[in-house]
């Protein structure tokens, strides 16, 4: 056994003797008690509190002190303590993004319908919360979180107040905490897919216009991908083929590049796909025999447009089951991958000659 340098002596507490040369809890009797079976009584007895106040501090009660609940988590993950989770409290919360931010309302929907069938299907319990209300989560006893969309700045934290995992989708998140995980779609794979379609359908001058703004949601890695993909493709690049908007902005963006004789528009995320034919609509080009057109599936308008769109697609049914082994696998103790990138998949229609 190895020496462990964070227990200065040794105190009988609740009937266990904390050890402090070893990374073992010993009972009176100094039968060894493995991290992975700590009891609440055991971990109470670490945190000098009652086993009730760490059931509270595991339930979110507000009556528990900051301090407190800090402590017993900070034990908990030293300790790898899981609370058994009554089938009551099997709730999973669906973090959405406040209203106007985040991916477009029906990739929310899409991902938030996918997951719900999932969850329940393996017996948790749902429940939607927008970010903005997320106070909402100190009163009410969950055991994991999904955050849909939500950027990675407003949960940083989050083990450390709540302690139950929370898986990320969809959204890039450079440094993960501990209890987060990472679910999304394979930007770089996503970006070359669309490109290479256009290519072996003959499109040599690719305009692309990526929804959002640089900094902002899957913005700059999209961009960074597109760019990359141009490149390896042969094709021309840089500002005057490449370009991020905000709805607004798209008339004119894409105005600029047919001055530049583009024969096919890619654009991924958001409204891309209804904008892009709105703009080619009103400058008199017809799609796909003046310029191919690619972009994000929209489930209320790619399929019906005239002509229906070619576009990539979000595995979402996948996602889902990737969101909830995470959640499952850490609940029950053990290490799931932090990060899990899914492929894009491809729907060819008529919007590409």
């Amino acid at each position: 056994m190895r020496r462990h340098p964070d227990f200065a002596e040794k105190v009988y507490e609740s009937g266990c003797l904390v050890s402090s040369f070893y990374d073992n809890i010993t009972d009176k009797q100094g039968n060894s008690i493995p991290f992975c079976d700590m009891k609440i009584n055991e971990l109470a007895a670490l945190a000098g509190v009652s086993p009730a106040t760490v059931s509270r501090a595991f339930s979110h009660h507000p009556y528990v002190r900051d301090d407190i609940r800090e402590r017993i988590f900070a034990l908990a993950r030293k300790h790898g303590y899981h609370p058994r989770i009554p089938s009551r409290r099997r709730t999973v919360m669906i973090l959405t993004p406040p209203e106007g931010s985040g991916p477009a309302p029906f990739c929310v929907l899409r991902i938030q319908t996918e997951l719900a069938r999932e969850l329940a299907r393996r017996s948790f319990r749902i429940e939607i919360l927008p970010m903005d209300n997320k106070e909402i989560l100190d009163g009410n006893p969950f055991c994991a979180a999904a955050a849909v969309g939500t950027e990675a700045s407003q949960l940083k934290g989050w083990y450390e107040r709540f302690a139950v995992p929370l898986v990320v989708v969809d959204r890039q998140v450079e440094k993960t905490e501990p209890g987060m995980y990472v679910v999304r779609s394979d930007e770089r794979q996503g970006m070359r897919l669309a490109l290479s379609h256009l290519k072996e359908r003959g499109c040599r001058r690719i305009g692309c216009v990526i929804h959002g703004l640089p900094g902002t949601g899957n913005t700059d890695p999209r961009r960074e991908a597109v760019e990359l993909a141009l490149a390896e493709l042969g094709l021309p690049g840089g500002e005057a083929f490449v370009a991020c908007a905000k709805d607004e902005d798209y008339l004119e963006i894409i105005g600029r590049m047919l001055r530049r004789h583009i024969d096919a528009l890619f654009c991924p995320g958001g409204n891309g796909g209804t904008l892009a034919a709105y703009a080619l609509g009103l400058f008199n080009r017809k799609i796909p025999e003046d310029i191919s057109l690619v972009a994000s599936e929209q489930s209320f308008f790619s399929r019906y447009g005239i002509p229906p769109q070619t576009t990539i697609s979000p595995n979402y049914s996948a996602m889902a089951v990737d969101v909830a082994d995470a959640i499952e696998a850490h609940l029950s103790g053990l290490n799931p991958p932090s990060r899990v990138e899914r492929p894009y998949l491809l729907i060819p229609r008529e919007s590409v000659r």
